[in-house]
Parts: structure tokens; sequence; C-alpha cells
């Protein structure tokens, strides 16, 4: 055990050491800079969001619910997580500058108001973006949130909370995108699925038939 333990000690002390770790930790640090942190908290967004959909999309295909991918509508969702990259961007700032500590009652405002007012912002931002690249934008919109806004706010209520505790408590601001997006991923999945999902345009289409 203790031979282990010795090995693992000096595998650790020579990546560190290398020069492919010391270039990797350069990179880190330049992306997480203030100079580039909402070009990187942007890329991630979109990324991991276009990560999702396209997770969903191998589903629907095996599922049989889709042929073949739309690569189309990954790069909408893509477009959707570049808008809401830069709105987290900005929020976490605020939220940071303005509630200032890290003890259980700021932690608890920072939920609060994260929960009250970003995530209907959020939610709102997500079905905005994706209707300006689709035909009657406006329609389309007000439709969407009208079936669909409750679904992905309760939904909200069930994910972040627990996640942003941890996100408000131990991060520094700079990684709090990041910490974002890697927790969504899954619900990026659960979003994408409820944004393509037609069995909510076909049950109002049959009430107003009826």
């Amino acid at each position: 055990m203790q031979s282990i333990k010795v090995t693992w000690r000096k595998l650790a002390t020579n990546v560190r050491s290398s020069r492919s770790f010391a270039r990797l930790r350069e990179i880190g640090k330049t992306a997480f800079s203030n100079k580039y942190l909402l070009y990187t908290n942007v890329t991630i967004s979109v990324s991991l969001s276009a990560l999702g959909d396209l997770m969903e999309q191998t589903y629907e295909v095996y599922t049989k619910d889709m042929d073949k991918y739309d690569f189309k509508r990954t790069m909408h969702m893509g477009f959707s997580g570049a808008a809401v990259g830069v709105l987290c961007h900005h929020w976490y700032k605020v939220l940071d500058k303005f509630i200032i500590g890290k003890s259980t009652d700021m932690v608890i405002k920072k939920l609060v108001l994260d929960q009250l007012i970003f995530s209907p912002i959020m939610i709102v931002t997500f079905f905005g973006s994706l209707a300006l690249l689709e035909e009657d934008p406006v329609g389309n919109f007000k439709e969407e949130v009208a079936q669909k806004f409750v679904t992905l706010y309760k939904a909200e209520w069930m994910v972040w909370p627990p996640a942003q505790i941890i996100n408000f408590y131990f991060l520094p601001t700079r990684f709090r995108v990041l910490y974002d997006n890697t927790i969504s991923l899954g619900y990026d999945v659960y979003t994408s699925q409820v944004k393509h999902n037609k069995n909510n345009l076909r049950t109002t289409s049959d009430r107003k038939s009826s």
C-alpha cells in the first residue's frame, strides 16, 4: 500500500513538472483571466449547449423518433447557449458585487435571487434566442413560452438550488459559468427535449379542434 502511495506521488510530481502541464496551466490561467473571461464563458456555453442537443438527438435517433441528426437544430441550440453564456457571465458578476461574502445568509440571498429573478430570465432568453432563427419568431416565442415555460421552471427548482449552493459557497466568480455549464449538460439535454417535443403542440391543437 505504501509503495502505491509513493508511486502516485512521483507520478503527480512528474505531471506537475512537465512542460505540457505547465502549458495547459498557463492556457487556463489566460482563459479565465478578466481580459478573456467573457469569451471563455460564451465558448463553454455554446459548446455544452450544442453537446447537450447532440446527446438528446442521439437518444431520439436510437428510439426512432428521428431518422437522422439535425445539425441545424444543434447550431440553433449553440446560438441559444451563446445568449445564455453572456447573461450568466454578467449575472454572477453583479451578484458577487452587491452580495459580498460566503456566509450562509449571503449564499441563501444569492440563491433566492438566482431562482426568482434570473431563472425566468434565462428561460425566456432560451426560447427567445431560438425563436429568432425560426419562422414567425413572435408567434413561436409566445406559443412556446405559454406552453413550456412552467415545465422548465419546475425543472429549474429541482436542479439548481443544491447545485448553486456549491457554486456560491465554494467557487470564485471566474469559475461560476464553467461549473454552471458542467452541471447543466444534463439539463441541456432536457431543455432540448422540451423545446423540440411536439406533444404539447398536438394537445393544444386537439383542444382547439374539439
